[in-house]
């Protein structure tokens, strides 16, 4: 109870401190967050030049593969250091998980890596992007039913067609257990829409083969975000996986937040 706590105290101040810091900026003013969170499919655009960009959340999960329960903060970090390029960074601060009636806590991964724009589109016309991203740091923490990639190469596109906007990306893996190597195949596709106001419903499906399980994960998620300014955007929702090696129930909520000062 104590971990949990703690656990909602870090979300609760992180929140309150963009808040915060968000309400000094005028909604006309300044940069615009360019979400990649709460969805497994990330964007092919990019965040605006020399701004940071933090995507923080909470994730609690059941029954997995590896662990019985499991629950811990994430963060995501982006900066674009110009137009075609941005830099990220991806880890988790500590997971706590159970397993048959045992509980334990540790840092998880650390992953960072790059994104590229190759073709940049507008409107129907989709921006194209690669991403590469390697594991820095291995914690030992028991994994998602998608598992943690030593090296991970994808190819993403996103595009806004009549009201809807998506975005779909192609996920090229390098799982390791040991000295032992395999490739995974994973695709995603998010679709989101605005619902009225400041307000925007995402709808999911995604695929990840599971080379060591010899099973396949497949998700269904939904999730509803808030733009409470333009450099915040709150968000919550739900996945649920389809197959038998999927992890059962994921719940999240969380935020993404551009800092208003440019670094440069």
């Amino acid at each position: 109870m104590r971990i949990a706590f703690r656990y909602l105290l870090f979300f609760i101040l992180s929140i309150s401190a963009g808040t915060c810091h968000a309400q000094t900026q005028s909604s006309g003013d300044g940069p615009e967050a360019n979400p990649g969170r709460p969805t497994v499919s990330t964007p092919a655009t990019l965040t605006p030049k020399g701004y940071l960009q933090f995507e923080t959340g909470i994730l609690g999960a059941s029954t997995s593969p590896e662990f019985s329960s499991r629950f811990g903060p994430n963060e995501v970090i982006k900066l674009t250091v110009f137009p075609p390029l941005e830099l990220l960074a991806v880890g988790e601060p500590v997971a706590y998980s159970t397993l048959n009636g045992h509980g334990m806590d540790s840092v998880a991964d650390i992953f960072l890596g790059a994104q590229a724009v190759v073709k940049r589109g507008e409107g129907s016309k989709p921006t194209i992007a690669v991403s590469y991203f390697h594991r820095a740091y291995d914690g030992g923490a028991p994994e998602l039913d998608f598992g943690s990639p030593t090296n991970s190469f994808l190819v993403l596109a996103s595009a806004d067609v009549k009201g809807f906007h998506y975005d779909a990306n192609a996920a090229f893996n390098e799982l390791s257990e040991g000295p032992v190597r395999r490739a995974q195949f994973g695709q995603t596709l998010s679709i989101s829409h605005p619902i009225g106001g400041k307000f925007t419903l995402s709808g999911e499906i995604w695929h990840f083969t599971q080379p060591f399980l010899r099973g396949h994960a497949v998700g269904n998620l939904w999730a509803i975000s808030y733009a409470a300014r333009k450099t915040l955007v709150l968000d919550a929702g739900f996945n649920r996986g389809l197959t038998s090696t999927s992890t059962h129930w994921e719940v999240f909520a969380g935020f993404t937040y551009l800092l208003p000062h440019r670094l440069w």
